[in-house]
C-alpha cells in the first residue's frame, strides 16, 4: 500500500467515479400460483399429475378471486399502457410483457387553456393532462374534440401534434 496520501486520494476518487457494471433485470417470474400449474407438467405418474392439476387450478382460482392473483389479457394490458402513457412508472415493464414500448397514443382533447406565460394545459377526453414546456406557437387553438397526437421525443420527453400542427414538446402532469 503506497504511504503518499495524493496516490490514495486519487485511488480513491477514480474508485468513487468508475462506473460499475450494469446489474441485469431479474426476467418477470410467474406468480406462485401461476408457476404451480406449470410445474404439474414435470409429474411422470398420470393419476398424480392430475391431482398436482387439480390442487394448482384450485388454489388458482382461489388466489384470482381475492385478488392474490389478476390477469390481464394483451388487450387489458394494452389498455393501461395507453392510461400510463407519459408517466414515469419503475415497474411499468410488467405490462410491456410481449410487447415493444408504447411510443406515440392517440387521443380526442376535452378542454385546452393557457397558464400565465401562455402555454398550453391540455385535459384528454380519458383524464390525461398535459402541459406545454417549450415555447413554440400553434397557428390554431386547440377545442374539445381536437385530435392530439403523443409521441415519445429525445431525452424522456413527449411531442404533441394538435389537429396535424407542427407539434410543441410537452409532458404529462397525471
Amino acid at each position: 500500500m503506497s504511504r503518499n496520501p495524493s496516490v490514495a486520494v486519487a485511488a480513491l476518487a477514480i474508485a468513487l467515479w468508475t462506473p460499475l457494471p450494469s446489474v441485469a433485470k431479474p426476467a418477470p417470474t410467474s406468480a406462485p400460483s401461476v408457476q404451480a400449474v406449470m410445474d404439474c407438467r414435470k409429474v411422470a405418474d398420470d393419476t398424480q399429475r392430475l391431482a398436482c392439476y387439480d390442487a394448482a387450478e384450485d388454489a388458482l382460482a382461489k388466489a384470482e378471486q381475492s385478488g392474490d392473483l389478476v390477469s390481464l389479457d394483451r388487450q387489458q394490458r394494452n389498455q393501461v399502457r395507453r392510461q400510463a402513457f407519459g408517466l414515469t412508472l419503475p415497474s411499468i415493464e410488467l405490462f410491456d410483457r410481449g410487447e415493444g414500448q408504447l411510443n406515440d397514443v392517440k387521443e380526442t382533447l376535452s378542454s385546452a387553456r393557457q397558464d400565465a406565460q401562455g402555454r398550453w394545459i391540455l385535459q384528454m377526453q380519458d383524464g390525461q393532462v398535459w402541459r406545454q414546456i417549450d415555447d413554440e406557437f400553434l397557428s390554431h387553438d386547440p377545442h374539445s374534440g381536437s385530435a392530439i397526437d403523443i409521441r415519445r421525443a429525445a431525452l424522456g420527453s413527449f411531442m404533441l401534434s394538435i389537429d396535424g400542427q407542427p407539434g410543441i414538446r410537452a409532458h404529462r402532469d397525471n
